[in-house]
């Protein structure tokens, strides 16, 4: 059985917010694989307790782009920002596939005051700066932590037959190389990725994959894998539906003031 939107969806990355985090950020096209003559898709996206439940913040769209199977940008349109959801539509003009992507990185510190109370920079709402971590962050803070995040966010969507050109990597940070297609994939079968740190394989990368439903189930019903030595993995769909899936990779080769790198990249099929 084939899995709709679900594994054929949406390979987004949200930083910094981890699997366990009670919000998760997600981007689900209303269609992945589309044939007639002039395709159009609407997208939703938000960040929300319950995945593909819009209930707590809509996704900004302005760092979002959507590139086409040439290579070129094609615009967002009739977007919208609500009270729980952003929306826009994409034009599939060419056949093969789209990507639709958004990175972004920066500095995150934590520390101790003297009297143990926990801080946290830079404030939530605000853009984190070298100005701005020079002036807020102390330098000889009890427990001081730096590292560095990177968020990736990328979802598929093909008109007519599936291509393989925006699979192409950046060779920066966390990238997904897909192996089976994410827009042809089915329940029941195996489905292979492979992840890069850098354009070289993330071993070690750990990867939860949800299925869609959980506000109206007890369990997560959690699918918990570990990337091989080649950055690969494996997943049987156990049935069709919307799956969200967290990726996450941690390494100390940060450069200085951070001590470390935290990398994630988390979506939906």
């Amino acid at each position: 059985m084939k899995i709709h939107h679900s594994l054929a969806g949406a390979l987004l990355a949200a930083l910094l917010i981890p699997a366990a985090h009670a919000h998760r950020a997600w981007i689900v096209p209303a269609a992945t694989v589309l044939s007639s003559d002039d395709p159009w898709v609407t997208f939703d996206a938000a960040v929300s307790n319950d995945i593909f439940h819009a209930d707590h913040a809509p996704m900004r769209l302005e760092g979002v782009k959507a590139i086409g199977p040439d290579g070129k940008e094609v615009p967002l349109q009739n977007t919208a920002v609500g009270k729980y959801r952003s929306v826009f539509d994409l034009n599939l003009q060419q056949k093969g596939t789209y990507k639709v992507t958004s990175f972004s990185g920066g500095l995150r510190a934590r520390w101790e005051t003297a009297e143990g109370e926990r801080r946290g920079w830079p404030a939530r709402g605000t853009q984190a700066t070298a100005e701005s971590f020079a002036k807020e962050v102390p330098k000889k803070a009890k427990n001081l932590e730096v590292s560095y995040g990177s968020r990736r966010m990328e979802t598929f969507v093909t008109a007519g037959s599936p291509s393989n050109s925006v699979f192409a990597p950046t060779n920066q940070g966390l990238e997904l190389v897909p192996v089976t297609h994410p827009n042809d994939l089915f329940a029941g079968e195996k489905a292979e990725f492979k992840f890069l740190i850098d354009g070289k394989p993330a071993a070690g990368a750990k990867v939860e994959v949800i299925p869609a439903g959980m506000r109206y189930r007890n369990q997560q019903n959690t699918i918990s894998v570990e990337s091989d030595k080649n950055g690969s993995i494996s997943i049987i769909w156990p049935h069709a539906g919307l799956y969200w899936m967290n990726v996450s990779y941690e390494d100390n080769k940060a450069q200085k003031p951070a001590q470390k790198t935290h990398w994630q990249l988390c979506g939906n099929f």
